[in-house]
């Protein structure tokens, strides 16, 4: 019997590894996540991150909305989206880690799923992995090598590097989008996968 695979995306890290990386955003996740599996099968990919406030970044939330609608074309591929609240005048994230952390146990507990694959850097998830492995399940990091974690990459059984190489035809287009003028400045390529 084949294993069943699950995806677990955090959302701002990627978006973040992938610009200082890459500086594109333009990423087939369907591809993406087959790659991730190889010749095992996908139970599900799940994706998280934060819902942009149109009352702070009008044009943020519009490109955000156009990014979703796109993955939630993407087959077996959930969003999952936290918000955000104010700490001394800044948005922060509130609650992405946990969901994420508690959908990796919560499927892991109720066995459907036999291979975690991660993808991020973020040592907070470091504990849940070890908590997967610990119900039997095999657990897997795909990570940037300018961003992660010694603790995250010592719980992985197997880990996959997210370079040059990894992202061959995995990009929705040839090139890298040209990114927008305006008011002087060049505007963020996909700031709806920011945290």
């Amino acid at each position: 019997m084949e294993d069943r695979v699950a995806i677990f995306i955090d959302g701002s890290n990627l978006y973040h590894a992938l610009r200082a990386n890459f500086r594109r955003y333009d990423l087939n996740f369907a591809e993406f996540s087959s790659k991730l599996c190889g010749s095992r099968r996908l139970f599900r990919t799940y994706y998280y991150n934060v819902l942009q406030d149109p009352g702070q970044r009008a044009e943020g939330y519009r490109e955000q909305q156009e990014f979703l609608n796109a993955l939630r074309e993407t087959p077996y591929l959930e969003i999952r989206l936290g918000g955000t609240k104010l700490a001394q005048g800044i948005p922060v994230e509130k609650g992405i880690d946990v969901m994420l952390a508690t959908d990796l146990l919560h499927f892991a507990w109720n066995d459907l799923y036999d291979v975690a694959v991660l993808v991020s850097g973020d040592s907070d998830f470091a504990y849940a992995l070890q908590a997967a492995k610990n119900m039997g399940r095999h657990v897997e990091v795909a990570y940037f090598e300018s961003n992660v974690s010694k603790d995250l990459l010592d719980v992985a059984d197997y880990r996959h590097l997210l370079n040059q190489n990894f992202f061959k035809g995995l990009w929705t287009h040839k090139h890298p989008p040209r990114r927008k003028r305006t008011g002087g400045a060049v505007a963020r390529g996909r700031p709806h996968l920011r945290g």
